[in-house]
């Protein structure tokens, strides 16, 4: 589960259904920026409303101070993580436990000299499973922000249950990764190719363009006002701009020695006693003890590799391609966002023999895709989010946004709305996602005003593998936090969530951008569950 606040929006969220502001920027034009505008990626929010709700959002999510590092680095003061432990505390009946029983384990953090550290902010990730049983559940982490926490895990399968404790990033390089945002928030590379006639020039592009004597292209959206901007071709006018292209990374200036597979990013601290428990049977008279609160729960468990909703859902198994046709009968499913979406179409049409993809003759990973079963009258479409995208290569007429593609959807009983976007949103201030998330939610609001019985469903983020490389700009850190924008910015809507997070760190897999099939599987059941809840395949 995620780590640190959880954030409340009811008091707020009223506000929603008025009537939408729309951002009126002029048409492509090139234009000198202030040198405070794009390097800084500080923009006006769309309303009063918006500007307090991000103020809360960030209040949210901020972070425990993180130590300030000297020059030069000395990993000795750093979190060690094999210096490092966990010890699983005693319960109310001292070393029994049983199922519906809540376990706490305390964490203590080290330095790499065994000295223990006094602040908080280190990143960590907990789980509990049983292989044997194929069960697995995500921890709530407490940040007691004086070296130790808490994981806390609820009891939910009778026999072992072994605890799983992952240092993903000492305290210090979280202090890198803010600084990383902060001063070089450009440092995904990416450019626009233009193009008249046989002349072709390509040019920088990004939210936060650096200020020079260079005139710009305000590429900034009509309809939701979301900023983008490219510098001006030499001997071409703004419209003739054909590609968006990713072009790489900027040099990186960063501490490496904060960053180390298998010494301080993403690994288990030892137990300094036990690390697991035997959990019996569900006793009779402690169902009322066993619900007192210790924080949010885990949204769903696996048990013998099955995904279990522990809300009002009952997640079925579409086993076969006949019962994930039947569920599917006369509904058009739009998935809208980044690659972790596209993987859900790709699923569809890799598992559903009958389920045929309509050759748009669109770029292999852009889209947008369309797949049609006309016996059954089923239709799936996939459309990637607008930029800032990660993508080797998008046609500047397939650069859409969800929240104008949603203004287009008539939507209905019949209509199923999946969206996911998060994965390219983390080398950016977290204030340009809620934005992206802002002008989304205002469409889905309209979509659902005017078409009540859309389903809507939202996929989180997840955890992923993290090297050097990649951690610099899509840390898990950098995910933990706009996952908890995102789940506060539609918490009280009309809205279904796949818990893509909790799936992903309570499965036995290792952590990918792209969660492995038998993860896939289950969230997708879980999003067939929401189109068909009465249906069992």
């Amino acid at each position: 589960m995620e780590q640190a606040h959880i954030f409340e929006l009811d008091h707020f969220i009223h506000f929603l259904n008025k009537a939408n502001t729309i951002v009126i920027i002029p048409s492509v034009s090139p234009f000198t920026p202030p040198s405070e505008m794009h390097y800084n990626c500080k923009f006006q929010p769309f309303s009063g409303t918006d500007a307090h709700e991000e103020h809360l959002l960030l209040q949210s999510i901020a972070w425990p101070e993180t130590p300030p590092l000297p020059s030069p680095v000395s990993m000795n003061r750093t979190s060690d993580p094999a210096h490092s432990t966990f010890t699983i505390l005693p319960g109310r009946e001292g070393e029994q436990w049983h199922i519906g029983d809540k376990l706490e384990v305390l964490i203590k953090i080290h330095d790499f000299q065994g000295h223990p550290k006094n602040c908080g902010g280190d990143v960590l990730l907990a789980r509990l499973h049983n292989p044997t049983l194929h069960a697995g559940v995500a921890g709530q982490i407490v940040d007691h922000l004086n070296g130790s926490y808490s994981a806390l895990f609820f009891l939910l399968w009778e026999g072992s249950a072994q605890v799983e404790v992952t240092l993903v990033h000492p305290s210090e390089a979280v202090t890198e990764l803010r600084r990383l945002n902060i001063e070089q928030p450009d440092r995904m590379r990416f450019v626009s190719q233009f193009r008249s006639g046989s002349v072709t020039e390509t040019t920088k592009c990004h939210v936060c363009l650096r200020p020079t004597q260079q005139p710009v292209c305000n590429y900034t959206d009509l309809q939701t006002g979301e900023p983008w901007f490219c510098y001006k071709p030499k001997n071409l006018s703004c419209d003739a701009r054909i590609l968006h292209l990713r072009a790489g990374y900027q040099q990186i200036t960063a501490m490496d020695q904060l960053f180390q597979r298998g010494v301080n990013m993403k690994v288990s601290i030892p137990a300094s006693g036990p690390a697991g428990v035997t959990v019996l049977p569900k006793k009779k008279d402690n169902s009322e003890e066993s619900s007192n609160s210790v924080g949010p729960g885990p949204s769903g468990y696996y048990y013998q590799g099955v995904w279990k909703a522990l809300d009002d859902t009952t997640v079925h198994q579409f086993n076969t391609p006949s019962a994930i046709t039947q569920c599917l009968k006369g509904k058009v499913v739009h998935l809208y966002g980044d690659s972790t979406i596209r993987q859900w179409f790709e699923y569809f049409i890799a598992t559903v023999r009958d389920l045929k993809e309509f050759n748009l003759h669109s770029e292999k990973k852009v889209g947008p895709f369309m797949a049609l079963n006309y016996e059954n009258n089923i239709i799936v479409t996939y459309r990637v989010h607008g930029p800032p995208l990660h993508f080797t290569k998008v046609p500047t007429s397939e650069l859409r946004y969800i929240a104008n593609e949603l203004d287009s959807v008539t939507g209905g009983r019949n209509t199923v709305v999946v969206i996911g976007i998060w994965a390219h949103f983390c080398t950016f201030p977290t204030e340009i996602y809620i934005r992206r998330l802002q002008s989304i939610r205002r469409a889905v609001v309209l979509l659902l005003s005017r078409a009540p019985d859309t389903l809507v469903v939202i996929r989180t983020g997840n955890p992923k593998a993290l090297k050097l490389h990649e951690v610099l700009t899509n840390s898990d850190w950098y995910s933990l936090q706009r996952d908890k924008v995102l789940r506060a910015m539609f918490k009280g809507l009309n809205v279904n969530l796949v818990d893509a997070w909790e799936m992903v760190l309570a499965h036995h897999l290792p952590h990918q951008l792209h969660p492995q099939f038998p993860i896939i599987k289950n969230m997708i059941n879980v999003l067939l569950s929401y189109i068909c809840p009465q249906k069992d395949g």
